[in-house]
């Protein structure tokens, strides 16, 4: 009864099977850069928001953004609007969708007046359910 043990050499005792380990190491690492960098690709818009220390809210998954910077430019996602066209553009955004949560970035030393004209073009036309987004800070104590 003879028993082979070294079933993958040949003659020379030399191996020919691909070592896998590195790939699957490398692909691990990708994994893991895709899984930290990808909530860090929502919205490239520069605000200076102001801090708050209320319960963060889940995301949905495709959240609207309307940000407002310090001069007064406006954006939807990343893309410059005006107060004219923003309706417009929500509208072909959202398809049509009133009930559809539109969450506000405005920098913090924007004007509340600035702030109030937006939200009442955005409830005017019928987005009633606006979320404020603000910095997060660690809870006083």
């Amino acid at each position: 009864m003879a028993m082979r043990l070294n079933e993958n050499l040949d003659d020379n005792g030399e191996m020919h099977e691909i070592n896998v380990t590195p790939f699957i190491d490398v692909m691990l690492v990708l994994l893991i850069i895709f899984m930290v960098a990808a909530p860090l690709a929502t919205v490239d818009v520069k605000v200076n928001l102001p801090a708050s220390t209320s319960q963060p809210q889940p995301r949905p998954e495709k959240p609207i953004y309307v940000s407002v910077k310090a001069d007064k430019s406006m954006f939807l996602g990343n893309e410059p609007i005006t107060e004219e066209t923003m309706i417009a553009q929500l509208d072909a955004l959202t398809e049509g969708k009133k009930d559809t949560t539109v969450f506000f970035r405005a920098d913090k030393t924007v004007d509340y007046e600035t702030m109030m004209k937006v939200m009442d073009t955005l409830h005017q036309a019928g987005y009633l359910k606006i979320g404020l987004v603000g910095q997060e800070t660690a809870k006083a104590k």
